[in-house]
């Protein structure tokens, strides 16, 4: 069998078990990596590449980044402040698709959505609306929101990596062009047409989330710093030509940062780092 016709079998196997997800889907990866170096078609130095990609590296520099946000409590102080003006469910659907479409674009998709989800799920038990209709938009605005930044979706720095091969390459927000008129689109949907569409029904079992997560004891020069940090990593990868330190690098010293000034532990900052994204 050639190889061509070895990597389009793994390839559609690949395809399948992703739509299934009847394996995790980093085990997929694994397995198809795997599978191309049994088979001959790679050598384990090309198969296993990925793992030192620069890209890699940054994702994994910025989820811890992003994990302080959330572990100090400042995410959670943010999105209250917001949502505390929402005097309507309407418009705390607004409001929680602005703070969640946002933070995905500056921090990571599927973080956000994770850690945000127990949050809203708190907010529409203290506000007595259906937490089906708040979650739906939150989860739509995540999946917008990763298209406004380089560092927003795993996609996207996937893509970045390929162009990189041909001396190419995407701005840090050049997929907000596209990204955020989808976004204002998406909010003004669910604001309007979208909002008479959104599931209403009750939840009968208790959730598995902990939506009254106590931050009291954080103290605020943690919280404070970790939003400065964030802010300050985010303006050197905009101004990356400027400076001339790469993403990665950036990304990188803002973590260094957080974990030794005490503002995330070591074991805190290896829970935020979401291994699947970086399998796959």
């Amino acid at each position: 069998m050639s190889a061509t016709t070895i990597t389009l079998l793994f390839l559609l196997f690949a395809v399948i078990m992703f739509v299934l997800e009847k394996i995790p889907l980093g085990v997929t990866s694994m397995i198809v990596c795997i599978g191309l170096v049994v088979t001959g078609v790679l050598d384990i130095k090309t198969a296993f590449a990925g793992f030192i990609d620069s890209n890699v590296i940054l994702f994994v520099a910025m989820f811890i980044v992003g994990g302080a946000l959330f572990e100090t409590g400042m995410a959670n102080k943010i999105g209250g402040i917001v949502t505390k003006f929402a005097k309507t469910e309407r418009m705390l659907i607004v409001a929680i698709m602005v703070i969640v479409g946002f933070m995905s674009g500056v921090l990571s998709n599927t973080g956000t959505a994770a850690v945000l989800i127990p949050v809203v799920i708190g907010i529409a038990a203290r506000s007595g609306y259906k937490r089906s209709r708040l979650l739906m938009p939150l989860v739509f605005a995540a999946a917008m929101g990763g298209n406004l930044s380089l560092i927003g979706a795993p996609g996207n720095l996937i893509a970045q990596s390929a162009l990189e091969e041909i001396n190419m390459e995407f701005g840090f927000f050049e997929y907000a062009i596209v990204g955020l008129p989808i976004l204002i689109i998406g909010i003004l949907f669910y604001a309007t047409i979208g909002y008479r569409l959104l599931p209403d029904h009750d939840v009968t079992e208790e959730s598995g989330f902990d939506t009254a997560k106590d931050f009291s004891d954080v103290p605020a020069w943690k919280q404070w710093l970790s939003l400065i940090v964030l802010v300050l990593t985010l303006l050197a990868m905009i101004f990356e030509k400027k400076i001339g330190i790469k993403l990665s690098i950036s990304g990188c010293i803002g973590a260094l940062i957080l974990i030794l000034t005490g503002v995330i532990s070591e074991k805190e900052a290896l829970k935020s780092i979401d291994l699947k994204t970086i399998f796959l």
